[in-house]
């Protein structure tokens, strides 16, 4: 809840978003094939690695990580998600703002899929920082943002996107993190390919 003269935080709306249509949200992309991409990540991890899945929506990933033979712990920042994707993988998910992540050399690896790009640029920065010191030494992180220069509102909730420069900057103010491979997809689910998107894999140094 804002306290009073603060100003409105774009995070608050976009999880309100999420909270209020969470049933469609899950509906929607549950059942989307990802397999390629969840693979390319597989493949930068030894099995039984564990891994964080950061704003894990409606569970699709956390439930193909488990099937693989991985441990996973997922935190998202709409509780009517978080009760989703734990009915549908069948283990608890945190309810918890990407902001608040703290723990230390904890994770092999941190999936992060359009997630973390509905944080302002701003706020992007500290993020990635914690999402660096959570992962154990040479850990690494997939991440994907809309492709493009917006950042603002649309559809109900904040986006920064980004491009290979803008990224290329973020990172410049963050110790440890190195990209690793990055590349350009177009959306997988019915109806939305022509929207363009950004992939990133980094390393922890």
């Amino acid at each position: 809840m804002m306290e009073e003269g603060q100003m409105k935080d774009p995070n608050n709306d976009t999880l309100a978003y999420y909270d209020t249509h969470a049933d469609a949200f899950y509906h929607s992309t549950v059942q989307v094939d990802f397999t390629a991409m969840q693979e390319r990540f597989l493949t930068k991890l030894q099995k039984g690695s564990d891994i964080l899945d950061f704003g894990c929506g409606s569970g699709r990933d956390i439930r193909y990580f488990l099937e693989q033979g991985y441990g996973v712990e997922a935190v998202d920042g709409s509780e009517k998600m978080c009760k989703l994707a734990g009915a549908y993988t069948g283990i608890k998910v945190k309810h918890q703002r990407f902001q608040e992540l703290s723990e230390v050399e904890r994770y092999d690896g941190i999936w992060a899929c359009a997630s973390i790009l509905h944080l302002p640029m701003e706020e992007l920065s500290m993020v990635l920082g914690r999402m660096a010191a959570a992962l154990k030494k040479h850990g690494v992180i997939y991440t994907s943002f809309k492709y493009g220069t917006f950042a603002g509102v649309r559809n109900g909730r904040y986006f920064t996107d980004m491009t290979e420069a803008s990224f290329a900057e973020l990172l410049r103010d963050i110790d440890g993190l190195t990209v690793e491979e990055q590349w350009t997809t177009w959306d997988v689910r019915p109806g939305r390919g022509e929207e363009k998107w950004l992939n990133l894999i980094l390393r922890k140094k």
